[in-house]
């Protein structure tokens, strides 16, 4: 059966990459969850998928140039429920509180700060003993990204992202988006593990499970477990 992923957590219902998002996706009775890291000025790897804060808090300026004690002063969440930017370690706190739960961690590039955010990752998952565990996958658009992680990281699996022509770098599975999961059924054929991105329509979510996708990332994964169970 094709693995549900909740999309910047339960990014269908509320505000992306907050720990309430996230709480709600890991209730389910899915596969896990995906997030998008970025770091801060101090060299702090959080939880957030644009390169500036404008977006998806109550304040403005670029993370690279914000400390993370200025990070935790905004609101990431809603007015009724305000919500403080993760760490990514706080995260993966959160998800040791589901043992079994999977978690997908992106790097966003350009990155001003180029090949530290993934050694960041990479320091990250190796001071909490998880530089070999099977319940992370590591994710980027960024070739060269993929290939950092699998030298930084060997035992663990990652995916390269793409909304075209997928190029497999070493042992990567592909990431295809579902326009070109569709376009290209021959991704799903089982030469490699797969993660689909982002399948939000019943109908894509039945087609990708007929075609064999490995993995699947939603923003209503309330909906993809109605519909593929």
């Amino acid at each position: 059966m094709t693995g549900i992923i909740a999309h910047r957590g339960f990014n269908g219902l509320y505000p992306e990459n907050t720990r309430r998002a996230f709480e709600e996706a890991l209730k389910l009775d899915i596969v896990g969850i995906e997030c998008d890291v970025n770091l801060t000025k101090d060299g702090q790897v959080v939880v957030i998928h644009d390169l500036t804060v404008d977006r998806t808090s109550d304040g403005s300026g670029e993370v690279a140039q914000m400390l993370l004690d200025e990070l935790k002063q905004l609101n990431v969440g809603t007015e009724d429920d305000p919500q403080e930017i993760m760490l990514l370690d706080e995260l993966l706190d959160l998800l040791d509180a589901y043992p079994g739960k999977h978690i997908l961690i992106e790097t966003k590039h350009p990155s001003p700060f180029g090949a530290a955010l993934e050694e960041a990752v990479a320091g990250v998952l190796r001071s909490r003993g998880m530089e070999a565990d099977g319940r992370v996958h590591l994710i980027s658009f960024n070739p060269e990204a993929i290939e950092r992680f699998q030298r930084l990281l060997p035992a663990i699996e990652t995916f390269l992202l793409v909304d075209g022509p997928f190029t497999p770098v070493g042992a990567c599975g592909a990431g295809p988006s579902v326009r070109e999961a569709k376009a290209r059924p021959e991704l799903l054929d089982g030469r490699f593990r797969t993660y689909v991105w982002t399948v939000n329509l019943p109908r894509d979510m039945v087609w990708l499970q007929r075609h064999g996708a490995s993995l699947i990332g939603t923003d209503l994964p309330h909906i993809a477990l109605e519909t593929l169970t």
